[in-house]
C-alpha cells in the first residue's frame, strides 16, 4: 500500500466528483493479471478515496481487453488460485462478494439492499487502458480494509441470471490493505 495524493481525471470532473473531501491521502491498490497458474504481473493500480457521496475509485490500468469489465469488491485479502467446483480457479482465494448483510442478493452498484460488492462496471479503452473514475455510493474507504478487488473477463448485469452476473472468469485481481 502506497499514499498519495490523488489526481482526478476531466471525467471525473464532468461527473461531479473532483472534490473529494476527506483526507489527502489515498489507499492504493496494486492490481495483477491473474489466471488458475497464480498472480501475475501488475497491470496497474487503483486509488480509493472517500468522498462525500461514498467511495471514488480511481483506476490506472493497462493491457486489459477493451469494453466493460464486472469489477467487484470481494469478501477476503486474496488473490491466489483456489479449488472451486473441483477445479483449479483464478483468483478464488478472494471469495464471494463482499456482503455484510449476508443478503446474496446482486442488485448493482446503486441498489441497498443487495451486498456491496458490486462496483460499477469497469470502461476499458480500445487501447487496453482504464481510467474513467467510478463512484461506489454504499460504501466506505474502512469497508475495503482486508478484502480484495477482482475484475472479470465480461460485463455485469447486476443480477443472478446468467449466474454472478455473467462477468465471467476473474482475470484481475488486488488485495486491499490498511495499515
Amino acid at each position: 500500500m502506497k499514499l498519495k495524493t490523488l489526481t482526478v481525471s476531466m471525467s471525473a470532473a464532468f461527473l461531479g466528483l473532483s472534490q473529494p473531501v476527506f483526507a489527502d491521502e489515498t489507499l492504493e491498490v496494486d492490481i495483477h493479471r491473474v489466471s488458475a497458474h497464480g498472480i501475475g504481473d501488475i497491470i496497474g493500480h487503483v486509488t480509493i478515496r472517500e468522498h462525500q457521496y461514498g467511495v471514488l475509485l480511481q483506476p490506472e490500468l493497462k493491457d486489459l481487453s477493451p469494453g466493460l469489465h464486472g469489477f467487484h469488491l470481494h469478501e477476503n485479502p486474496e488473490c491466489s488460485p483456489a479449488s472451486k467446483d473441483g477445479k483449479r480457479t483464478a483468483a478464488a482465494a478472494a471469495g464471494g462478494h463482499y456482503d455484510p448483510g449476508d443478503t446474496g442478493q446482486h442488485l448493482g452498484p446503486f441498489e441497498t439492499d443487495g451486498h456491496h460488492g458490486d462496483l460499477p462496471a469497469l470502461f476499458v479503452d480500445q487501447d487496453g487502458s482504464a481510467t474513467q473514475p467510478e463512484l461506489a455510493p454504499n460504501l466506505s474507504v474502512g469497508d475495503f480494509a482486508d478484502r480484495s478487488l477482482v475484475i472479470h473477463e465480461g460485463g455485469d448485469t447486476y443480477t443472478d441470471e446468467p449466474p454472478l452476473g455473467g462477468g465471467g472468469k476473474r482475470i484481475a485481481c488486488g488485495v486491499v490493505t490498511i495499515d
